[in-house]
């Protein structure tokens, strides 16, 4: 079945108000990286996570190279990150020469497996790098308790989970370290752009120092370097965006939120498919709904149903290809395999969730895969 109707993976919800902002940004002359947007949405975003020092920068990998970087962690050492996740996590430790130490999942959260840490750790590990997997938090309790033991930092990839929360505690704000992305598909956006939050003032400081080409703080006047630094700094135009987008975000979080009960409240009796998890302790943002798929049951594949949904005009991807299993990683870590991850990746779809998605969108995509999986049902 051919469809004219299209319904994406996710975009962004752009209103008059980021038009106002950013048209008062061009006015004033102020579009690049100086600007009062760029503090204001800094101070107003890290207020929102809860913690001191908010640091915008260019991506959400740079959020993270700045803050490894930050640590002073370099060639030779290693961080734990979950081998089920984004390519930029690992990407952001090999830029300093980093080893990343994979982890496996944890079957009931997809986050990294707490219980599976400890056995990674050696006198060369620095840090434990947590990604919150498509805005469900990780268990940070025992991952806390054991970066306290082997006093190692704890750096949250918060890419996918504005809003998210641990116990009662949004997630970025409980690390060391907080990085978050705002690219275009992410619940809130300034096109391409991230932060890097802490409650450490050295850390902060060096963070902002590192963003902009290592100026001396005291003497930029007189364009003094003390250290070699980086280009990650955000416009002045993004930041207008941010702080229009930053009003919305409860909205936005709300309007995630609401869509993933209502997708589990229609897919709930399909045997074969597999609902997104929320632990009890956990607010889950649902930044990507993201459903598993068993071939047996169902008689297709998942890259089989996604190319028949896209007949229908519904657009999907594919889960995180596990880090061992991407081909930069590949021969480092051929020897390893990560049952968990590699079942997420190998079953794992992504079904339109953005914040323009609607409950009329949800009832068409789900009506479409009922149609679809009734002539494989075996």
């Amino acid at each position: 079945m051919k469809s004219s109707r299209r319904i994406p993976i996710a975009e962004p919800c752009i209103s008059e108000r980021e038009e106002k902002l950013v048209l008062e940004c061009i006015k004033s002359g102020w579009i690049s990286s100086r600007g009062n947007f760029v503090k204001e949405f800094e101070e107003r975003f890290s207020s929102y996570i809860g913690t001191k020092y908010g640091i915008a920068v260019s991506s959400g990998t740079a959020a993270l190279h700045l803050a490894i970087v930050a640590l002073d962690i370099k060639q030779g050492d290693e961080v734990i990150v979950p081998a089920f996740t984004s390519i930029a996590s690992a990407n952001a430790i090999r830029y300093t020469g980093a080893k990343p130490v994979l982890v496996d999942s944890d079957i009931h959260t997809w986050n990294i497996d707490p219980n599976k840490i400890e056995e990674k750790i050696t006198n060369r590990t620095k840090a434990i790098m947590v990604v919150h997997i498509y805005g469900h938090p990780a268990d940070m309790d025992p991952i806390i308790k054991i970066a306290k033991k082997y006093n190692l930092y704890v750096i949250e990839d918060a890419a996918e989970a504005h809003g998210a929360e641990y116990k009662g505690r949004k997630v970025g704000g409980i690390g060391d370290i907080g990085c978050f992305s705002f690219y275009a598909n992410k619940i809130i956006t300034t096109g391409e752009g991230g932060m890097v939050l802490t409650n450490d003032d050295q850390i902060a400081e060096k963070i902002d120092r590192l963003r902009d080409q290592g100026f001396n703080l005291k003497l930029r006047k007189w364009l003094i370097h003390d250290f070699i630094g980086y280009n990650y700094r955000l416009t002045n135009l993004q930041a207008a965006i941010g702080l229009a987008q930053l009003e919305r975000i409860e909205e936005f979080v709300r309007k995630h939120r609401e869509n993933a009960y209502y997708y589990n409240h229609l897919l709930k009796e399909i045997p074969g498919i597999t609902l997104p998890p929320e632990a009890p302790w956990a607010k889950n943002v649902y930044w990507m709904y993201t459903i598993l798929i068993n071939e047996e049951v169902l008689g297709i594949t998942r890259d089989e149903l996604m190319k028949r949904l896209e007949e229908y005009g519904i657009d999907t991807r594919a889960a995180f290809l596990p880090i061992h299993l991407q081909p930069p990683y590949r021969d480092i870590y051929k020897y390893e395999n990560y049952p968990v991850a590699e079942m997420l990746g190998r079953k794992g779809v992504n079904l339109p969730s953005g914040n323009t998605t609607n409950k009329e969108d949800i009832e068409y995509i789900v009506s479409a895969l009922k149609e679809i999986l009734s002539s494989f049902y075996r």
